[in-house]
């Protein structure tokens, strides 16, 4: 999976590792950077590899709650509502430019994204496994957009952003993109039975007790930083513990290290967090915090922990 994203997404490992750490981790993924990285392109590239139903929402000011979870429509032949899926009835879910959307439409994937189901006129239909939610914003144009909600933001399990790609790499693209759509060409690697066998290898992942104190010390110190209004939630920590499992399965380790921990505590918790007045003022970014805060935990000794 990862060399087949890579014919389309070059020059950046470090971002397709950690689409496949969420994946494996049964998590959502937020890609967040300026127009015309790839962000869109990561998302298909990824939802075209594994051979599963894959749907795409183009978030848009006047998309509806029900666009997105889907509606009952009276049938005049048989006389009764009827229910229509909505865009979420798909393994992978792409929600393109997701903050263009109004917080009322955003907050309808709330329910389907925690708890992997939807809830329609008292109805509650149950949603294929896996099940991925994968977005997109750009954070640079605010006009006309809508910022994340927290509740939003906390039930992404990673955000990263693909950046800028080295003079090399972009050089590379210019072969490969301007004769064809390499996502054309890209044939699914596995399916979502697969994707499922190796998500339960990855459930099976050790964590030792010392890991998992480093891990709560490092949520728990997030919550004490004078220099944040909001730390890490108990989700946090949790969605930290399952992408540590599964980047040590990837690695090959049927126990997790706490480098894992330390690793993904950036991309899993910084965009949860909201710096200070006084912090903002100051010009200190969140991610900066954070590493502060990262730095000031001991980490555990020992191979295993």
């Amino acid at each position: 999976m990862r060399a087949n994203i890579e014919r389309v997404i070059e020059g950046k490992p470090d971002v397709v590792s950690s689409t496949l750490v969420v994946l494996l981790a049964e998590g959502h993924l937020l890609i967040e950077d300026v127009p015309g990285v790839g962000k869109t392109m990561l998302s298909k590239a990824l939802a075209r590899s594994i051979d599963c139903s894959v749907r795409r929402i183009q978030f848009t000011p006047d998309l509806l709650p029900s666009d997105v979870t889907g509606v009952s429509v009276f049938n005049q032949n048989t006389r009764e509502f009827e229910f229509r899926p909505g865009g979420v009835f798909a393994n992978i879910v792409v929600g393109d430019e997701i903050n263009r959307a109004s917080p009322k439409t955003q907050s309808a994937l709330l329910e389907c994204m925690e708890e992997r189901q939807v809830t329609v006129d008292n109805t509650t239909y149950g949603l294929e496994s896996p099940f991925m939610v994968i977005a997109t914003q750009n954070p640079i144009e605010m006009e006309g957009t809508y910022a994340l909600p927290e509740a939003q933001r906390d039930r992404f399990m990673a955000r990263v952003s693909v950046g800028y790609p080295v003079e090399a790499a972009e050089l590379a693209m210019l072969d490969s993109h301007t004769g064809s759509n390499p996502l054309d060409d890209l044939e699914p690697v596995t399916d979502a039975a697969e994707v499922q066998k190796l998500t339960g290898i990855v459930g099976q992942v050790y964590v030792s007790e010392a890991v998992q104190r480093y891990t709560v010390a490092l949520t728990a110190a997030t919550r004490r930083s004078e220099e944040l209004t909001l730390g890490a939630s108990p989700r946090a920590t949790l969605h930290l513990v399952r992408a540590a499992k599964a980047m040590a399965a990837i690695h090959g380790r049927d126990y997790v290290l706490p480098d894992d921990v330390h690793t993904l505590a950036r991309p899993v918790l910084a965009h949860r967090l909201l710096p200070s007045v006084e912090a903002a003022m100051s010009g200190r970014s969140t991610s900066a915090i954070l590493d502060g805060v990262v730095a000031s935990v001991p980490v555990p000794e020992g191979n295993r922990a």
